[in-house]
């Protein structure tokens, strides 16, 4: 597969719908095409729509972008592939504001663009952190309304986050007596999630979804830590009046390029879709060493997440999914021209440009 190492690499590589979907056939199909209707595997191309593939024995069409985060759209694959490239390379990501400028798009289908792309920064099936794992919360804020952001008038999301402690010189986890310093360590994989608040349902509901059992973490010694006790080794470090930054210097260091982030690309988060931003940050965090092919991990995920659309986003009923209109009807015994109630489904946005 193509890793687009620089604009022009990738523009070269990409130029044509047809190199856009023979990238998206290995994609879905790494070991070959096969026919989702009969499972065979003879297929061709189609000339006149690119995104078809039809079997040679049933004569099924599958499209390339069904079932996926691109699923009926009108946009060029192109188009998909520029703003994918934006969004994962860039060290900073990429605003809908500024992936309009970019692609020449309108703003509303820029914003869809970026929500979904940023739905596919997570892969479903990821392993757990191991080894040593910090553990600390921190509060974030955000910006109400359409106004500029303004830090005294934000609001304020709890968030937690656990990052791997990595010794440099072996290149792993290495565990050490407790309380003991980690000195000449990095920080490894990364995980960020919102919080409801600081109590221990919510702080270990966080632990368990993104830690393997086993592992050993270090705290601030919270209270409500403790709970954790039987399925993690617990190494605490109060704080006390040192600077948390130096107990937990990882995290720390996470939520400070979380919150410059935030403020730089954004102008503050919405708390909305909190969750799915702390996914793209999280998504290039990891890659950091190697961002040059993170845009390959994008839409390998994305080919395989499942389709949502814009009402889905904004968590709304598509008011325009079902309307009811009047069929007329001629009243044999009368003739006068009754009405009957039909159901007729008209669509959702599309992303059009």
């Amino acid at each position: 597969m193509a890793k687009g190492h620089s604009i022009q690499e990738f523009q070269t590589e990409f130029l044509e719908e047809a190199s856009c979907t023979a990238f998206l056939i290995k994609c879905r199909w790494p070991d070959g095409f096969v026919c989702p209707a009969c499972s065979k595997a003879r297929s061709v191309a189609l000339k006149s729509r690119p995104r078809l593939i039809e079997c040679l024995d049933c004569g099924h069409q599958a499209s390339v972008t069904a079932g996926t985060v691109m699923h009926r759209s009108k946009l060029p694959l192109k188009t998909w592939f520029w703003a994918a490239h934006l969004m994962a390379t860039h060290s900073n990501g990429m605003s809908a504001r500024q992936l309009e400028d970019q692609l020449g798009v309108t703003y509303k289908t820029a914003w869809l663009l970026t929500q979904k792309l940023r739905r596919s920064m997570v892969n479903p099936n990821r392993d757990l952190l191991e080894g040593v794992v910090e553990i600390d919360q921190a509060e974030i804020p955000f910006r109400v309304g359409d106004t500029f952001f303004e830090p005294g008038n934000a609001g304020k999301i709890l968030i937690a986050g656990a990052a791997e402690v990595i010794d440099r010189k072996t290149n792993a986890a290495k565990p050490r007596r407790k309380g003991a310093k980690y000195l000449g360590t990095r920080s490894g994989r990364l995980r960020l999630a919102e919080i409801a608040d600081n109590t221990a349902e919510s702080i270990e509901a966080f632990v368990r979804a993104n830690v393997k059992p086993g592992a050993t973490l270090i705290t601030d010694g919270h209270a409500s830590f403790p709970g954790l006790s039987s399925d993690y080794r617990h190494d605490p470090r109060v704080v006390g009046k040192m600077a948390a930054h130096i107990v937990l210097p990882w995290t720390h260091r996470a939520f400070a390029l979380l919150k410059r982030w935030a403020l730089g690309t954004y102008h503050g988060l919405r708390s909305n879709h909190i969750n799915t931003y702390l996914d793209e940050f999280v998504f290039r965090y990891n890659r950091r060493f190697y961002r040059h092919i993170s845009f390959e991990t994008l839409l390998g995920l994305a080919v395989h997440r499942n389709p949502i659309t814009y009402w889905d986003i904004i968590g709304r009923a598509n008011p325009r999914k079902s309307r009811i209109t009047l069929k007329p009807m001629i009243d044999k015994d009368g003739g006068h021209i009754l009405h009957s109630a039909q159901t007729q489904d008209v669509g959702e946005p599309e992303l059009t440009g």
